[in-house]
């Protein structure tokens, strides 16, 4: 090897080190420059994945206790400090349960208190099942214009049977003639307007 060829190869060598040595200098001050932002960001992660973790926690902790509360007051429905315990825990299967105790005991007024409720359908089977119990024409017919109404149709009969008692024989065919063909309670419609008092 000549010593030129050493001399090039002795400046290539310094050159890498020195360009090795910039970036580890540029490294050192885009470091000192941004670390506390990138401590502060490992920080968030880690008390965002931290925080992340206690609700699940705490997410499970409270569905199971709301489930034992549950199964206590199937075990003694009068038990008042379980039902608040479980109103608490969860508001909407606290309406549930208030629901299915209130359509044993045939009582109202819990189902109208129930009428507002944000559990899913509560509220709805409330509303028919009060306007049904109190014979109420008015409500039953206000349940039936309610766009997702689960009970539009059998509302609809109840309105129609209503109106029929009271001699409105048109008014109840013109409540049947409502209902749609492919409704489950087509057949029971036409029956009622073809033997029901004309």
């Amino acid at each position: 090897m000549s010593l030129k060829e050493n001399i090039d190869m002795v400046k290539e060598e310094l050159t890498s080190e020195e360009k090795f040595f910039e970036k580890a200098v540029v490294t050192e001050k885009f470091v000192k420059k941004y670390k506390n932002v990138m401590i502060g960001s490992v920080v968030a992660i880690v008390l965002f994945v931290a925080g992340d973790i206690g609700y699940n926690i705490n997410k499970e902790h409270t569905l199971q206790a709301a489930n034992n509360a549950l199964l206590k007051l199937e075990a003694n429905p009068s038990d008042k400090t379980t039902l608040a315990a479980l109103e608490s825990l969860s508001p909407k299967l606290h309406d549930v349960w208030m629901y299915s105790q209130a359509i044993v005991n045939k009582n109202v007024k819990d189902l109208q208190k129930l009428e507002s409720s944000k559990a899913l359908m509560i509220g709805d089977l409330a509303t028919y099942e009060s306007a049904q119990k109190l014979q109420d024409i008015t409500k039953l017919e206000n349940y039936t214009e309610k766009q997702n109404a689960v009970y539009r149709d059998l509302a609809q009969v109840q309105v129609a049977i209503i109106l029929m008692k009271s001699g409105k024989i048109n008014e109840a065919h013109e409540k049947l003639s409502m209902i749609n063909a492919s409704s489950p309670l087509a057949q029971v419609s036409r029956a009622l307007m073809h033997y029901g008092v004309k």
